[in-house]
């Protein structure tokens, strides 16, 4: 592709038209690069490599977990709190997943996820986690958290660049007509019913974590459609709301308005709320992101984590054997990803194993496997995200309302960025911007192909570009762009996943390995991360008899 055509491709042609764009890249940053992410091993295993074990050198364990991101480390620390030993295997140099981060002499600034809502009051495990980390000033008489101010959003929070300039909030209302806003107050009214709503059992339709929302008929029919469909049964033609709503599939699921399922979509806006009427929960964030609440966990468990370990195959134990005998553990291979042209294979027999790894790998490590679920494989399907930092040495000019954490641009296909020296509260000088692009084709494999076909320097102008417009000094501030490229970034909640066997089948344990990833709840929140991983954890805990 040419330079148009390239940005015609993920941009979209009007930009590239009506942007007058020309056929040579204007000047991009002298330093930065792709960072992060071995795709190529974890392609390597997809693909059936298999080193050979170099000698029977197994180490008898308690339990292996494999993966290392929230998951991972959230079982960690509930065996670590239980005195249990175990080893936490990792592919990537770093733990933490789509929660990591980085840092530079200016700031620490996020690699993916960047916030956590204040979880409400029956999320216990959740808050005593905030309140271990000392974000808490106490608790209210129902057990809701009550979170310490500086580690709350600051305000700005958000804004919008819409007909030339920025303005406040993620909602267009000086462009709103007096039809947007009427079916913008029928919208909230029936989020507000969703979010009052109660079945015989007294759950919710909708909250967090999903193991606990209502499975009843009237909530999971919500699956059998897009949210667009879900609109158009309402009469809610508003392109303001229909791209507010398209803007927030995006945002947390990487797919448009017409491929979410309005479970998803519904429950995007209502699982956050803690009655009808009331607001979203706050964002407890950081400069960095989720990668505090990585620091902290991984801190906790750091003498049992094996990073640049990629877990080659996961043999289960016999099934009708002793559960004390060497026959009913399971062997977890892993060879280090780095070092010597012949990798060096590390065994351990363990009495049970979490696999916290992404679902759709379980097929390709765990022997046997796929013969025993129900489900297809495929039922878990993975969207790819481009991330990049941004390192700017001063401020870009703006027109409008002032630069805030959360700035998006509303004719984009990209999420816009946030700011990473927001929270920290300095509003002038050098910063990191975070610039987040979900490519959302709907074939996940065509996205990962659009990810991995552009070079730095091809992907560095797309991000440029993008935000020329709003910011036409940007590519004279920007000194250095690092993009990480997420190819499986998280699970895509289309119709039909909540309704589906997959999230059961895949979530039952297979003799004695379980399984712990946000996936199986399908919406990648560190939530649900959480929840999993305490959830194998207690599983496990509740067999050793600890």
């Amino acid at each position: 592709m040419n330079r148009r055509e390239l940005l015609a491709a993920f941009l979209g042609a009007p930009f590239a038209l009506s942007s007058g764009c020309g056929m040579s890249t204007p000047g991009l940053p002298s330093a930065g690069g792709f960072v992060g992410s071995s795709h190529r091993v974890g392609h390597k295993l997809r693909d059936g490599f298999r080193p050979t074990v170099a000698q029977d050198d197994w180490t008898p364990i308690d339990v292996v977990i494999v993966g290392g991101g929230v998951a991972g480390l959230s079982a960690a620390r509930k065996l670590k709190q239980a005195g249990v030993d175990f080893v936490l295997l990792e592919l990537e140099p770093e733990v933490g997943g789509t929660a990591i981060s980085g840092e530079s002499s200016v700031v620490a600034y996020p690699w993916a996820a960047h916030y956590l809502p204040v979880p409400l009051p029956h999320n216990t495990e959740l808050i005593d986690l905030l309140d271990e980390m000392k974000l808490l000033e106490g608790r209210a008489d129902d057990g809701s958290p009550i979170v310490a101010e500086q580690f709350l959003c600051r305000d700005p929070q958000e804004r919008l660049f819409i007909d030339g300039k920025w303005q406040e909030g993620l909602f267009p209302w000086e462009q709103a007509t007096d039809e947007d806003l009427a079916q913008l107050k029928e919208f909230e009214a029936e989020i507000r019913r969703w979010v009052a709503w109660k079945d015989a059992a007294g759950r919710r339709a909708f909250t967090i974590p999903v193991a606990e929302c209502s499975n009843d008929r009237e909530v999971m029919s919500l699956d059998s459609q897009s949210m667009l469909r879900w609109f158009t049964d309402h009469d809610w033609t508003s392109p303001r709301l229909r791209w507010y709503v398209d803007y927030a599939c995006r945002d947390d699921y990487g797919l448009t308005i017409d491929q979410t399922s309005a479970w998803a979509g519904v429950f995007y806006f209502a699982a956050r709320v803690r009655e009808a009427g009331g607001e979203s929960q706050s964002f407890i964030t950081w400069p960095e992101g989720n990668g505090r609440l990585v620091a902290h966990l991984s801190e906790a468990v750091s003498d049992g984590i094996l990073t640049g370990h990629a877990v080659s195959q996961i043999v289960p134990g016999q099934r009708d054997a002793n559960a004390d005998s060497a026959a009913s553990r399971t062997e977890v291979t892993a060879f280090q990803t780095s070092g010597s042209a012949v990798p060096e294979l590390r065994g351990w027999r363990a009495r049970q194993v979490i696999f916290a790894a992404p679902p759709f790998l379980t097929p390709h490590l765990v022997e046997s496997y796929r013969e025993s679920i129900t489900s297809s494989i495929d039922d878990f399907t993975f969207g790819s995200w481009l991330v990049a930092n941004l390192h700017l040495d001063g401020r870009p000019a703006d027109n409008g309302f002032p630069m805030s954490w959360d700035n998006v641009i509303y004719d984009s296909p990209s999420l816009g960025y946030v700011t990473a020296t927001h929270q920290r509260g300095i509003d002038r000088g050098p910063t990191v911007l975070t610039y987040y692009y979900p490519l959302c084709d709907d074939s996940p494999k065509a996205a990962r192909e659009r990810l991995l076909s552009l070079s730095w320097e091809e992907w560095a102008d797309v991000v440029l570009s993008d935000l020329d417009r709003v910011h036409p000094d940007i590519r004279a501030l920007t000194k250095r762009l690092d993009i990480m490229r997420w190819g499986h970034a998280m699970i895509r909640p289309t119709p039909g996943f909540f309704s589906g066997t997959a999230r059961t089948d895949r979530t039952r344990p297979f003799r004695n390995i379980h399984f712990a990833h946000s996936a199986l709840s399908g919406v990648p929140l560190f939530e649900e991360a959480f929840y999993h991983g305490n959830r194998a954890a207690t599983e496990i805990l509740e067999l050793l008899h600890v």
